[in-house]
C-alpha cells in the first residue's frame, strides 16, 4: 500500500446547506450521512455554482481517461484544449471523485488481471500520486456515509468495500448473478444501491449497511444495462440499455420495472442537469467500432424528469460515440468521452452544439472538476 496518507474531510459547514442546523431531518438516512435538505430534489446541492469552499479553490480541468493509451488527459474547458497529459496503469476505465471531494481516483481495471490499480489525483495540482494496489477495480462508488469506497470488481462478479481513503479491504460482497457488474447509484436514505449487471439483462439491489445482495430484477427487454442515476425524488431510478436502445424506469423501493423511455441507438450514460429537472442520455451509437458514420451515429437525448417524455435530441456531427463524462459547474456544457472516436465532445446544454477535442486512444469516463455539491458517491462524479 503506497498511499496512506488519511485526506481532510470538508468541515461540517460544508456538508450542510446554508442555516444547515435549523433544517428539519425529514428523510431517516443511514449514520453519518449528511442530510437530505429536499426529499423532492436530492440534486438541491449540486446546483450551479453550489461549489464547497475547499473545492472552490480546485482549477477547472477535464479529465479523461484513455483506455488503451493508458493515459490521462487533462483538459482546459475554458480554452477546449489538452493541457497536460501523464501515465496510469493498464485500462484506465473512469474518473471517480472521493466522497470528500479531495482526490480523484483513476480506476485502472487491468482488464480483469490480479495487476489493478486505482491511480489518485491531487485536483488542486492536477498531478497524479502513488499508485494503490487493487484488484480489479472497474468502477468505484462510495457509501453515502462516506465510511467505505466500493470497488466494482466487474471481472471477479464482486463488490469489494474499502476503507475511503487507504482503500484498505474491510470486506466483499459476491454478486454471482450479476454478470459484467458495472454502474451504481443509492436511494435517498443510503440504505441500498442498484447495480447494474452488463452481461445477461439483470440489476443486482444491495443493502449498503448490512452489505449483502437484497434480489436481482431481469429486465423485460434489452439486455445490456449500463448506466443508472437515481431520479430527483430518489426512489425512483433511471437504466441505461445498449440493446433496448433506451432507458428502464425502476421503482427502487419495490425492485421492479415500472416504465420504458426510448432514446436512441446504444443508450449509454446518465447525467442530470444542475437545475435537477432534466436527464442528459449518450447514447453511444451501434456496436460496430469502425464503419461509416451513419452505421455507429451517436447523439444525446434529454429527458425531463417531471414527464419522463425527452424533449430534445442532438446528433454529434458527422457521427460519434458519446460514452460517459458530466456536466459543468455552471450547467451550460455536458462534457462526454468520444469512445471510439478517441476524443471528446463539449456539448452545450442549451443549444446541443458541440465542440470536438482530440485525445488519447479509447476514452472512457471522464469527469469534470471542481463539480458542485457536498459529497461524492463515485462514478464519474454522482453528487449530493
Amino acid at each position: 500500500m503506497t498511499h496512506k496518507k488519511k485526506l481532510p474531510v470538508l468541515a461540517l459547514a460544508a456538508l450542510l446547506a446554508p442555516g444547515g442546523g435549523a433544517l428539519a431531518q425529514t428523510v431517516d438516512t443511514i449514520p453519518g450521512m449528511p442530510p437530505v435538505t429536499d426529499p423532492h430534489n436530492i440534486y438541491s446541492e449540486t446546483a450551479a455554482g453550489h461549489l464547497a469552499p475547499e473545492v472552490a479553490k480546485d482549477p477547472a480541468r477535464i479529465y479523461v481517461p484513455n483506455l488503451r493509451s493508458n493515459n490521462v488527459y487533462v483538459i482546459d474547458p475554458q480554452t477546449y484544449t489538452v493541457v497536460s497529459r501523464f501515465k496510469v496503469g493498464k485500462s484506465p476505465q473512469h474518473v471517480v471523485p472521493s466522497w470528500d471531494l479531495r482526490t480523484l481516483w483513476v480506476t485502472n481495471n487491468a482488464e480483469g488481471t490480479t495487476n489493478g490499480t486505482l491511480t489518485p489525483i491531487d485536483p488542486r495540482t492536477t498531478r497524479p500520486l502513488a499508485d494503490v494496489a487493487v484488484d480489479d477495480p472497474y468502477n468505484m462508488y462510495f457509501t453515502p456515509d462516506g465510511r467505505s469506497a466500493i470497488t466494482v470488481a466487474e471481472a471477479r462478479e464482486r463488490l469489494d468495500f474499502r476503507d475511503s481513503h487507504t482503500m484498505e479491504m474491510q470486506g466483499s460482497v459476491s454478486v454471482p448473478q450479476c454478470k459484467g457488474v458495472n454502474h451504481a447509484d443509492f436511494s435517498i436514505d443510503g440504505r441500498y444501491a442498484i447495480f447494474t449487471c452488463e452481461f445477461g439483462g439483470y440489476l443486482a439491489k444491495v443493502d449498503t449497511v448490512n452489505r449483502k445482495v437484497m434480489g436481482y430484477l431481469k429486465l423485460s427487454g434489452g439486455g445490456m444495462p449500463q448506466d443508472i442515476l437515481t431520479a430527483p425524488d430518489g426512489h425512483k431510478f433511471y437504466v441505461a440499455d445498449m440493446h433496448a436502445d433506451g432507458v428502464f424506469v425502476i421503482d427502487g423501493d419495490s425492485f421492479r420495472e415500472t416504465g420504458f423511455i426510448p432514446t436512441g441507438i446504444g443508450t449509454h450514460g446518465l447525467y442530470p442537469s444542475r437545475d435537477g429537472t432534466k436527464m442528459y442520455v449518450a447514447n453511444r451509437g451501434s456496436h460496430k467500432i469502425h464503419g461509416p458514420p451513419h452505421s455507429r451515429a451517436g447523439g444525446v437525448s434529454v429527458i425531463d424528469f417531471a414527464t419522463d417524455k425527452v424533449v430534445a435530441n442532438w446528433p454529434i456531427p458527422g457521427g460519434g460515440s458519446p460514452d460517459m463524462g458530466n456536466v459543468s459547474n455552471d450547467g451550460k456544457t455536458l462534457w462526454l468521452s468520444g469512445r471510439f472516436d478517441d476524443v471528446v465532445y463539449a456539448i452545450d446544454t442549451g443549444t446541443g452544439a458541440t465542440r470536438i477535442i482530440p485525445v488519447g486512444q479509447e476514452p472512457h469516463g471522464l469527469t469534470v472538476w471542481p463539480q458542485p455539491g457536498r459529497y461524492s458517491i463515485g462514478h464519474t462524479g454522482i453528487l449530493r
